[in-house]
This record gives C-alpha cells, sequence and structure tokens, in this order.
C-alpha cells in the first residue's frame, strides 16, 4: 500500500484498517515491524499512528486479530452455512473435514510471517478481540465434528483435529517436512487427518 493511498484511507477514516494492511504487506516482505517503520510506509505521523496503537504488542495483537478472522474464512469459504444460510461454513463428511486441515496447513505456508505471529507466544487473555478470534476458530470446528462425527467428543476432536493441522503447518513452515511441491503437500495433510479420524462417516 502506498503512502498517498493510505493517506487517502485516513482521510476517510479507516487509518487503523489501512495501518494494519500496510504492517501485513512489511511482515510478508520480510521486513522488520516497528511503529515508527510502519509510520513511515503508512506516510502518516507517528502521533497519528499511536492514536491507534499503543505500541508494538498492541499493532501485533491486532495484526494476529485480523489472521484469526482470515484464516477463519478460508476454513468456510465455498460453503453456505447451515440449512443454506448465511454463516460459516458447516462440512458434512469426513472428506470435507480433511479439507479444513488441508486448508488450514495452505494458509501457513501461503502467509508464513503472519501465521508465526499469529501463534508465536501466547494468546493475549487481556485482548478481547483476539481471544475471540482465537475462540470462534475452535467452536467451528467443535461444531464441524459435532456435526460429522455425532457419537465422539466433539470438543476433544476438535482439539485433535486443530492440533493436527497446526503441528504439520509448522514443520512444513519450521523445514522439517519438505514445502516446496504443493500437491505432496496437500496428500501428506490427507493422509495424516485420514489416519486419526473416526471412519463412520
Amino acid at each position: 500500500m502506498t503512502a498517498t493511498a493510505t493517506r487517502s484511507t485516513y482521510h476517510h477514516g479507516d487509518l487503523r484498517a489501512a495501518l494494519v494492511t500496510a504492517a501485513n504487506a512489511m511482515l510478508e516482505e520480510g521486513q522488520p515491524l516497528s511503529l515508527r517503520a510502519l509510520a513511515r510506509r503508512a506516510g502518516v505521523s507517528p502521533t497519528a499512528l499511536y492514536r491507534h496503537f499503543a505500541d508494538k504488542e498492541a499493532l501485533e495483537s491486532a495484526l494476529a486479530v485480523q489472521g484469526m478472522r482470515d484464516l477463519f474464512a478460508d476454513l468456510t469459504a465455498g460453503r453456505p452455512g447451515r440449512n443454506g444460510t448465511a454463516g460459516p461454513a458447516m462440512p458434512s463428511t469426513r472428506k470435507e473435514v480433511i479439507e479444513l486441515g488441508v486448508r488450514y496447513v495452505r494458509f501457513a505456508l501461503r502467509r508464513p510471517e503472519l501465521f508465526k505471529l499469529m501463534f508465536g507466544r501466547e494468546c493475549d487473555v487481556e485482548n478481547d478481540e483476539r481471544v475471540r478470534a482465537a475462540a470462534a476458530l475452535h467452536d467451528h470446528l467443535a461444531a464441524v465434528m459435532a456435526q460429522v462425527f455425532p457419537d465422539a467428543n466433539a470438543d476433544d476432536l476438535a482439539t485433535a483435529g486443530w492440533g493436527l493441522a497446526h503441528g504439520l503447518a509448522f514443520l512444513h513452515l519450521d523445514g522439517k517436512l519438505p514445502k516446496d511441491k504443493p500437491r505432496a503437500v496437500d496428500r501428506r495433510v490427507r493422509a495424516a487427518y485420514a489416519a486419526i479420524l473416526p471412519t463412520t462417516n
């Protein structure tokens, strides 16, 4: 995002969103993230920036929240909500549950620096937005598991499913598993999920 575009957005009253977008671009470009560097990139004064983010930790929390929301959108894309209504997409088969894991790992590999920031440290329990964004992911997974595997403990299975996707994502990001062939990564994730999910559906 250019400084001109950011200033234009600011004049329309949405500087905070523009700053989060610019900060995310810095992350993915591998640039060190600091408030001063972000102010320079956005073409705004440090004073204007500090009105929205008290410190670097507040900025990182905002990035994590947006990342959680983007991940949630990726996981629920392409399907209607329950009973055809608007809302989070609800897989109804074992195969579709497995694809949630594939989408999760794809997100991590597509946006590695943001993913690491999202999960690289404990959730800030004093940041309500961040807690709610993380809870929304788990709650959606639990609802999916309850629907697809009604005889299983939905919360336990959601935790296991999330843990598997998360572990596979970091194994690929850390170079413990190869990530240069996307189709091979997808197959590996599918095989891992197939090994642990109940086979009743």
